[in-house]
């Protein structure tokens, strides 16, 4: 049987309908929902009762410790883990993910599918063994072993990719990393602080396992360029904000026949 549980912080709007959507379509599918919550303020709480799961409160969130949460408070041997902000589409998706860990004891995890660079790499045949980053796992709209972690738990001093951490780490054990055709949709609007929260972690991490480095000629070159693409946006954006309204002048004085 399948645990699906779900991060969240601060998201009661998109996790009701995470949930709506779980409990509606799914719920001969699963054996357990549970909210793994970092300090939210918001109905969160009231939300994930509402659909009869569990909630569970985390103080000191960190990418790979609130995974290890998950993990530990999952009950059955295999882990779907959502964001609050992600939602299983295709009918047979927690279906294909059972299918494929029953006929497969070496599989450690599972990746499923929801953009461009998954349906490419899952068509292409492309595995993780290959490329980690873009064919292995995703904590959001993934599933894992818990078996297999409990041998190799996620790592907890990694800034983030802890999914791809773990995924270089149980193949070099001898398991397995897999896609199955199971969809499912990510949303989410990030503020400019959450978004410059995201880019530190990335930098770090990309450090961390690709051990990509950064130099100061980079480091400048970002800002330079980045600086160019915001002024052309703004011209090009002034520029067609003029045409459309030369076009409304044009269109209030000169209207087309109505049918």
């Amino acid at each position: 049987m399948i645990s699906v549980v779900i991060r969240n912080k601060n998201q009661s709007s998109v996790l009701s309908f995470l949930l709506k959507n779980l409990t509606e379509r799914y719920r001969d599918d699963i054996a357990e929902i549970i909210v793994i919550d970092n300090l939210s303020t918001d109905s969160s709480k009231e939300v994930t009762e509402q659909f009869g799961a569990r909630f569970v409160s985390i103080k000191n969130f960190s990418f790979g410790g609130s995974a290890n949460v998950c993990a530990r408070e999952a009950r059955f041997p295999v882990v779907v883990i959502f964001s609050a902000h992600s939602y299983p589409v295709s009918h047979d998706f927690f279906r294909l993910i059972q299918a494929k860990f029953e006929n497969n004891p070496n599989l450690a995890g599972l990746r499923c599918l929801h953009n461009t660079n998954d349906y490419k790499n899952f068509i292409n045949n492309i595995p993780a063994a290959i490329d980690p980053n873009k064919s292995g796992l995703i904590f959001s709209g993934s599933a894992f072993s818990k078996a297999i972690w409990e041998k190799h738990p996620f790592r907890e001093d990694v800034a983030t990719f802890e999914d791809k951490e773990w995924t270089t780490r149980v193949l070099k054990e001898g398991y397995e990393i897999d896609f199955v055709a199971a969809i499912f949709s990510y949303e989410i609007k990030r503020s400019r602080r959450q978004l410059f929260f995201r880019f530190k972690n990335d930098i770090v991490g990309n450090y961390q396992l690709w051990h990509q480095d950064i130099s100061l000629l980079q480091a400048i070159k970002g800002l330079l360029v980045g600086v160019f693409y915001l002024i052309k946006s703004f011209v090009l954006d002034l520029w067609y904000m003029f045409l459309r309204f030369l076009y409304l002048v044009k269109f209030i004085y000169n209207k087309p026949d109505k049918f």
